[in-house]
């Protein structure tokens, strides 16, 4: 292989990375901040796709402007879904670990409920439509416009979110709350306001990531749980609570897939992804990217 088909190579990954970093994001901040794993992360990826698809194909509206309404309807649909289900789980549960076992099940009654609507809505049909997909030349290298714009989203929203929780009072916050949720309870930190924002701003990344798998490949109804899993996998590789991890993880998988697909085979893909999963829980069941 030349340098150039290597550089394409490592580019193709990063960019299927990116869409991994951004979902694995949000449902990182789930958990690192509320112990909610949520299960059903994916099927609201779905949703998203989905409705980006339906405005497109109905109205001709471009992808790009709708992905701000995605973001805001999953946004909204995630405080209600806070509201309606986490709240009162956390209110009954006598401690954490019962929460989160709770919640995982609940997510999953939510995984079904979401993907089997969407059955009943759009049907099981493949669907699609083309959209930036003329070809781009990059020093010497070939990538798609959707494919380049879906890359450049997706870092962007996440370095975003990273500087959000970095640099301003709202995610000291944040930070406060997943390092001690009792010590920034103490101190004042309002937590009914805190939780539902950050689980709905969860779930409207996941809402942008539809909308941007959307425009790049076909969607369905089933297409949410791979990559809840894929999420999980990052997570891991990350660490549990680091957005930062995410994004390093995210890209990192992205690549190693890529570059096993290309000496073995694309239908195990997934394969590759359990097998980097399982060597980190063994190896380094913090992640790779923490510091104990």
């Amino acid at each position: 292989m030349s340098l150039t088909s290597w550089a394409e190579l490592v580019a193709s990954g990063l960019i299927t990375g990116g869409i991994y970093a951004l979902v694995a994001m949000g449902l990182n901040l789930q958990y690192g901040l509320m112990r909610i794993m949520n299960i059903s992360h994916g099927e609201f990826l779905m949703l998203g796709a989905f409705l980006t698809w339906s405005a497109h194909s109905l109205w001709g509206i471009s992808p790009l402007l709708l992905m701000p309404l995605a973001f805001i309807a999953l946004f909204v649909l995630g405080v209600v879904v806070h509201a309606l289900c986490f709240k009162r789980l956390a209110a009954r549960a006598p401690n954490v670990d019962v929460f989160e076992a709770r919640s995982l099940m609940v997510g999953f009654g939510l995984m079904f409920l979401v993907q089997n609507t969407a059955l009943l809505i759009w049907g099981g049909d493949l669907r699609g439509y083309e959209y930036l997909a003329d070809p781009v030349q990059i020093a010497g290298m070939r990538f798609t416009e959707n494919k380049l714009v879906l890359f450049g989203v997706a870092l962007a929203l996440s370095a975003g979110l990273i500087a959000l929780l970095k640099l301003t009072l709202l995610g000291k916050a944040v930070r406060a709350l997943m390092q001690s949720p009792t010590g920034a309870q103490l101190v004042g930190i309002n937590t009914r306001r805190l939780h539902p924002m950050m689980f709905g701003i969860g779930l409207g990344l996941s809402g942008v990531a539809g909308a941007l798998l959307s425009m790049t490949y076909e969607i369905s109804p089933s297409m949410g749980e791979p990559y809840t899993v894929t999420a999980l996998i990052v997570i891991t590789l990350g660490g549990f609570g680091s957005l930062a991890g995410s994004l390093a993880g995210g890209l990192l998988l992205g690549v190693v897939e890529a570059l096993g697909m290309h000496f073995s085979s694309p239908s195990l893909k997934m394969l590759l992804s359990y097998a980097v999963f399982i060597g980190v829980l063994i190896w380094r069941p913090n992640g790779l990217f923490s510091k104990k």
